[in-house]
């Protein structure tokens, strides 16, 4: 099944924001392996394919407020700002990277003090309570990258409004979970899910409010 290119979806509640979840997962549920947060290499075999880069793009052409959570923050800060001036890494890794660059990023975190990477800034508020706030500016999408715990906390209020999976062909057997008991009933409509060249499966899901 393959909704039209571009296909936006609905928005959000009202005419506000949409607000995208976007993460990698094994068959098994898994965000990462019984080794760790960043246990995470059975991923990389199926983020760097043709399919899984059309499907960030999709992402990242309507996004204009990312939401990190310090480990993603700190891992992505570390990793994509070189990879935009890198004439080896492959065009629309470059891309992606400059994208992330520039794009607005508001940070999770109970620890840290500062951000310093380029158009990013502390959140003031949990999660919920910030999407809330964003909803009422002017923007596009607000797109959660793979902080699942984000994800969760949002879940839980309603307030996510499109579902943008990589299902992995991987039994990761152990790790952390996208899911847990106790997150309210949901119901979603499925609008696209396209296979990858490794047997991945680009997923996305519009929430059903009734």
């Amino acid at each position: 099944m393959t909704a039209a290119p571009g296909a936006p979806g609905p928005r959000g509640r009202g005419d506000g924001r949409r607000v995208v979840a976007n993460i990698s997962l094994s068959l098994d549920g898994r965000t990462s392996g019984a080794a760790g947060p960043y246990d995470m290499g059975w991923i990389v075999p199926h983020a760097v394919t043709d399919g899984a880069r059309a499907h960030l793009a999709r992402l990242t052409g309507a996004t204009t407020t990312v939401l990190l959570g310090r480990l993603n923050y700190q891992g992505f800060g570390s990793y994509w700002p070189p990879v935009a001036d890198d004439e080896a890494a492959d065009p629309r890794d470059r891309a992606f990277a400059r994208w992330l660059d520039d794009v607005e990023k508001v940070v999770f975190s109970g620890t840290l003090d500062a951000v310093d990477w380029r158009n990013a800034r502390l959140a003031g508020a949990d999660p919920v309570t910030t999407v809330r706030q964003l909803r009422r500016t002017p923007g596009g999408d607000i797109a959660i990258l793979a902080s699942s715990g984000v994800i969760r906390a949002l879940l839980a209020a309603d307030e996510v409004d499109r579902l943008s999976i990589t299902l992995c062909p991987e039994v990761v057997g152990g790790g952390a979970r996208l899911l847990d008991d106790g997150l309210p009933a949901s119901s979603w409509r499925l609008v696209d899910a396209t296979p990858t060249e490794s047997g991945a499966l680009c997923l996305l899901h519009d929430r059903v409010r009734r």
